[in-house]
């Protein structure tokens, strides 16, 4: 039986460079980064536990008239990716060190768990926590 997921995509303006800084400040490994045209990525996977992200630069494939980069938005994202991490404190201090714009700050919440909310440099939203919703069923 095959294991169901879902992988969030997203689209960068520079996606070399968020690879490695996702990588560096979020603790992200690389899976698969498969180069583009230029100095595009044309498909990158990474992955945090068990978790992973697909992602790619602007301007390169037939999704681009569909996906934008908030750059492109001015600096508005239209969805954002929530990841479950165990050592959420741990988790903030590195992104905090590594740059990260924090828009909500560490908190504990009345539902359960403890996150944040940031984003990357390039713009792009993040929320990490220790709330599974899985837990509860």
């Amino acid at each position: 039986m095959s294991k169901k997921a879902i992988f969030p995509g997203m689209k960068y303006e520079d996606a070399s460079a968020a690879i490695e800084w996702l990588c560096d400040a979020f603790g992200f490994k690389k899976h698969l980064v498969v180069p583009g045209e230029g100095d595009k990525i044309a498909h990158a996977q990474l992955v945090l536990g068990d978790v992973m992200i697909m992602l790619g630069s602007t301007g390169n494939g037939e999704l681009d008239k569909y996906m934008k980069s908030p750059g492109q938005l001015r600096g508005i994202n239209t969805q954002s990716a929530y990841i479950v991490v165990d050592e959420i404190d741990k988790h903030y201090d590195r992104a905090k060190a590594a740059g990260a714009k924090i828009i909500l700050d560490i908190k504990d919440e009345e539902y359960g768990g403890r996150g944040y909310t940031c984003q990357d440099p390039q713009g792009v939203l993040w929320s990490f926590g220790t709330y599974n919703p899985w837990d509860d069923m």
